[in-house]
C-alpha cells in the first residue's frame, strides 16, 4: 500500500508532539512556523493578501511581515494544542478556557433544538469543543470536509472522534445526520468562511466579491435551529469561546433570497469575529477569485478540492 508523504508528516507531529513536554513542543512549532513562513511562497502570499483584507489595502512593511509570522505561528501552536488534546485532564481542559455567550446555546437546548454555532477558521476551536464534551457533557457534532488522502482523513476522523465528537462528513448523506443531530440538542459545528465547492451564496465579503456555503443559513431556515455565529480566540495560554446571539432569519420571501439575504448577513459577522484577533486566521487556501489571480501570477496552481490544509 502507498504511504502518502502528507499523511507520515501528520501522524509524526502527532507523536512527536504528544511525547516531549509542553515547551519542547512549543519550541518545535515556533521554529517550523517561521521556516514555514519564508518557504511557503503561495500560503505566505495568501494570508498576506487576507491581513490586508482586515488592514487595509495600504498595510505592508515591518508590520506586514510582523503578522505574517504571528499568523504562522498561531497555526503551529493550533495543532499543538490540538494534538495534546487527548491527554489533558478535565480540571485543565475548564481551567484553560473562559467563554462570552454560552447561555444561548444552553437557551436553545431547553427549548428542545440543538443550536448551529458557525465559525471561521481561527484560534483553536477544538478546545472548545472536548470542554464541552467532557466538562459540560453536550453532544457535538462537526461537519467536515473530506480530505485527500483518505488515510489522512481518517486519522482525523479518529482522533475528533477520540475528543467525543460525532463527525459528519460533507456530503450526500450529511443533510439526514445533522438533521438527527439537531433533533437530539447537538451542538452543530460548522466552518462557514470558505467555500469548499465554488457552488455556494454570493456575498461580500471583507470588500471582495466572493461565495460562502449556503448550507448554514439553509439549516437554520428549515429547521428552526439558532444559528450563532462564534469563535474560539487564543488568550495567553488560554482559549476564549465567543458565542454571538443568533442571526435573526425570516422567511420573507422566495426561498433562495432569504438564504442569500441571511449568508450576507453571516459574511458580516465573521469579519468582525475575524477583526478580533486577524493574526488568528488560519485560512491559507485561495477564498476569491483574485486569490487565483494572484496564485497564477506567481506560478502557483490554485489548492485543489479536497487538498486543503486539514484544520477542521
Amino acid at each position: 500500500m502507498k504511504v502518502e508523504p502528507v499523511s507520515t508528516a501528520y501522524k509524526a507531529a502527532y507523536h512527536f508532539v504528544r511525547s516531549v513536554p509542553r515547551p519542547v513542543a512549543d519550541a518545535a512549532a515556533l521554529a517550523g512556523s517561521v521556516v514555514a513562513a519564508e518557504v511557503s511562497k503561495e500560503r505566505r502570499l495568501l494570508v498576506e493578501r487576507n491581513l490586508r483584507r482586515v488592514y487595509g489595502d495600504d498595510f505592508g512593511g515591518r508590520d506586514l511581515r510582523r503578522c505574517v509570522v504571528a499568523t504562522f505561528a498561531s497555526y503551529a501552536r493550533y495543532w499543538v494544542d490540538s494534538f495534546r488534546l487527548p491527554g489533558v485532564s478535565l480540571g485543565t481542559l475548564d481551567a484553560g478556557f473562559q467563554y462570552r455567550g454560552f447561555d444561548h446555546l444552553v437557551e436553545a437546548r431547553e427549548r428542545g433544538i440543538g443550536p448551529i454555532i458557525v465559525l471561521p477558521h481561527l484560534g483553536g476551536w477544538e478546545w472548545a469543543g472536548f470542554w464541552l464534551t467532557r466538562v459540560m457533557e453536550i453532544p457535538v457534532t462537526v461537519v467536515v470536509e473530506p480530505l485527500e488522502p483518505r488515510e489522512l482523513f481518517d486519522f482525523f476522523v479518529r482522533f475528533r472522534q477520540a475528543l467525543g465528537m460525532n463527525i459528519v462528513t460533507l456530503g450526500p448523506a450529511a443533510g439526514a445526520e445533522v438533521l438527527r443531530a439537531i433533533k437530539e440538542r447537538h451542538v452543530v459545528c460548522l466552518l462557514a468562511d470558505r467555500d469548499i465547492h465554488g457552488d455556494g451564496v454570493a456575498v461580500d465579503f471583507f470588500g471582495e466579491r466572493t461565495t460562502l456555503p449556503a448550507g448554514p443559513v439553509t439549516l437554520a431556515l428549515r429547521t428552526g435551529a439558532p444559528l450563532h455565529p462564534t469563535a474560539v480566540y487564543f488568550a495567553g495560554h488560554r482559549h476564549v469561546g465567543v458565542v454571538r446571539p443568533a442571526l435573526p432569519l425570516e422567511r420573507q420571501g422566495r426561498f433562495r433570497a432569504d438564504v442569500v439575504r441571511g449568508t450576507q448577513r453571516l459574511a458580516r459577522e465573521l469579519e468582525d469575529l475575524i477583526r478580533v484577533a486577524p493574526e488568528q486566521w488560519h485560512l491559507q487556501q485561495p477564498n476569491w477569485p483574485s486569490d487565483h489571480e494572484a496564485l497564477e501570477a506567481i506560478g502557483k496552481s490554485a489548492a485543489r478540492p479536497g487538498r486543503s490544509v486539514p484544520h477542521w
